[in-house]
């Protein structure tokens, strides 16, 4: 079982809690809407309220805020995360779907990692998943897959172990700069969302021919 904190009121903050909840982890909500916190709590059921600014509970912190206020949360939170292994969910893809807002070379999770106080570890994970596709699970017979990006081996084993107890497979994508090819992933998603398939019930995964 994990701690987990989850700073973000979202739809993928309320999918990822209630997979984590029915997997046995601890879950705290923390959000900047005290009522809409407890809110969400409240319909997920089992899952504790934080407090916003304060140091978060969970040993491991998932980041289910927009982008564009990410790195700034972390500042935020500054020491507080210090120890603390950091889940960046987020795309930082520009308005018009055409690419992203980062600088070039760098990814939205190494822009976050520049944030972070010593000791805390960025790992990239979940951003290729639309909230509803994670909210159902896997499909019969299918697994749905969770890529991992992070530069710290012992922050990444505790993210898959997480990630198993979501029912999900965990796929190591390498050190943290993968998180620009993952953020590309997600890039795709969105295209195909937008002008192919229309809809947000699918993903992209693995698989293995033997």
């Amino acid at each position: 079982m994990s701690s987990i904190s989850i700073i973000g009121l979202g739809n993928m903050a309320g999918a990822l809690a209630g997979r984590a909840l029915a997997g046995g982890n601890a879950v705290e909500i923390i959000g900047r809407d005290p009522a809409k916190a407890k809110e969400l709590a409240g319909t997920l059921g089992g899952a504790t309220v934080g407090t916003a600014g304060a140091a978060p509970a969970g040993d491991i912190v998932v980041l289910a805020v927009p982008y564009a206020s990410a790195a700034a949360v972390v500042s935020e939170y500054g020491d507080a995360l210090r120890g603390k292994v950091i889940i960046d969910i987020t795309n930082p893809v520009a308005p018009d779907l055409q690419g992203f807002v980062t600088p070039d070379g760098s990814s939205g999770a190494q822009e976050i990692a520049k944030a972070a106080p010593a000791g805390a570890h960025v790992v990239k994970a979940f951003n290729t998943l639309f909230s509803d596709v994670l909210a159902a699970g896997p499909a019969e017979g299918r697994s749905l897959d969770v890529f991992i990006a992070g530069d710290d081996a012992q922050a990444k084993a505790r993210v898959t172990e997480f990630v198993e107890s979501l029912g999900l497979r965990p796929m190591d994508a390498g050190k943290l700069p993968m998180a620009r090819a993952l953020e590309n992933v997600a890039l795709l998603e969105l295209g195909l969302m937008t002008h192919s398939i229309k809809h947000t019930d699918f993903s992209l995964g693995i698989t293995i021919q033997s």
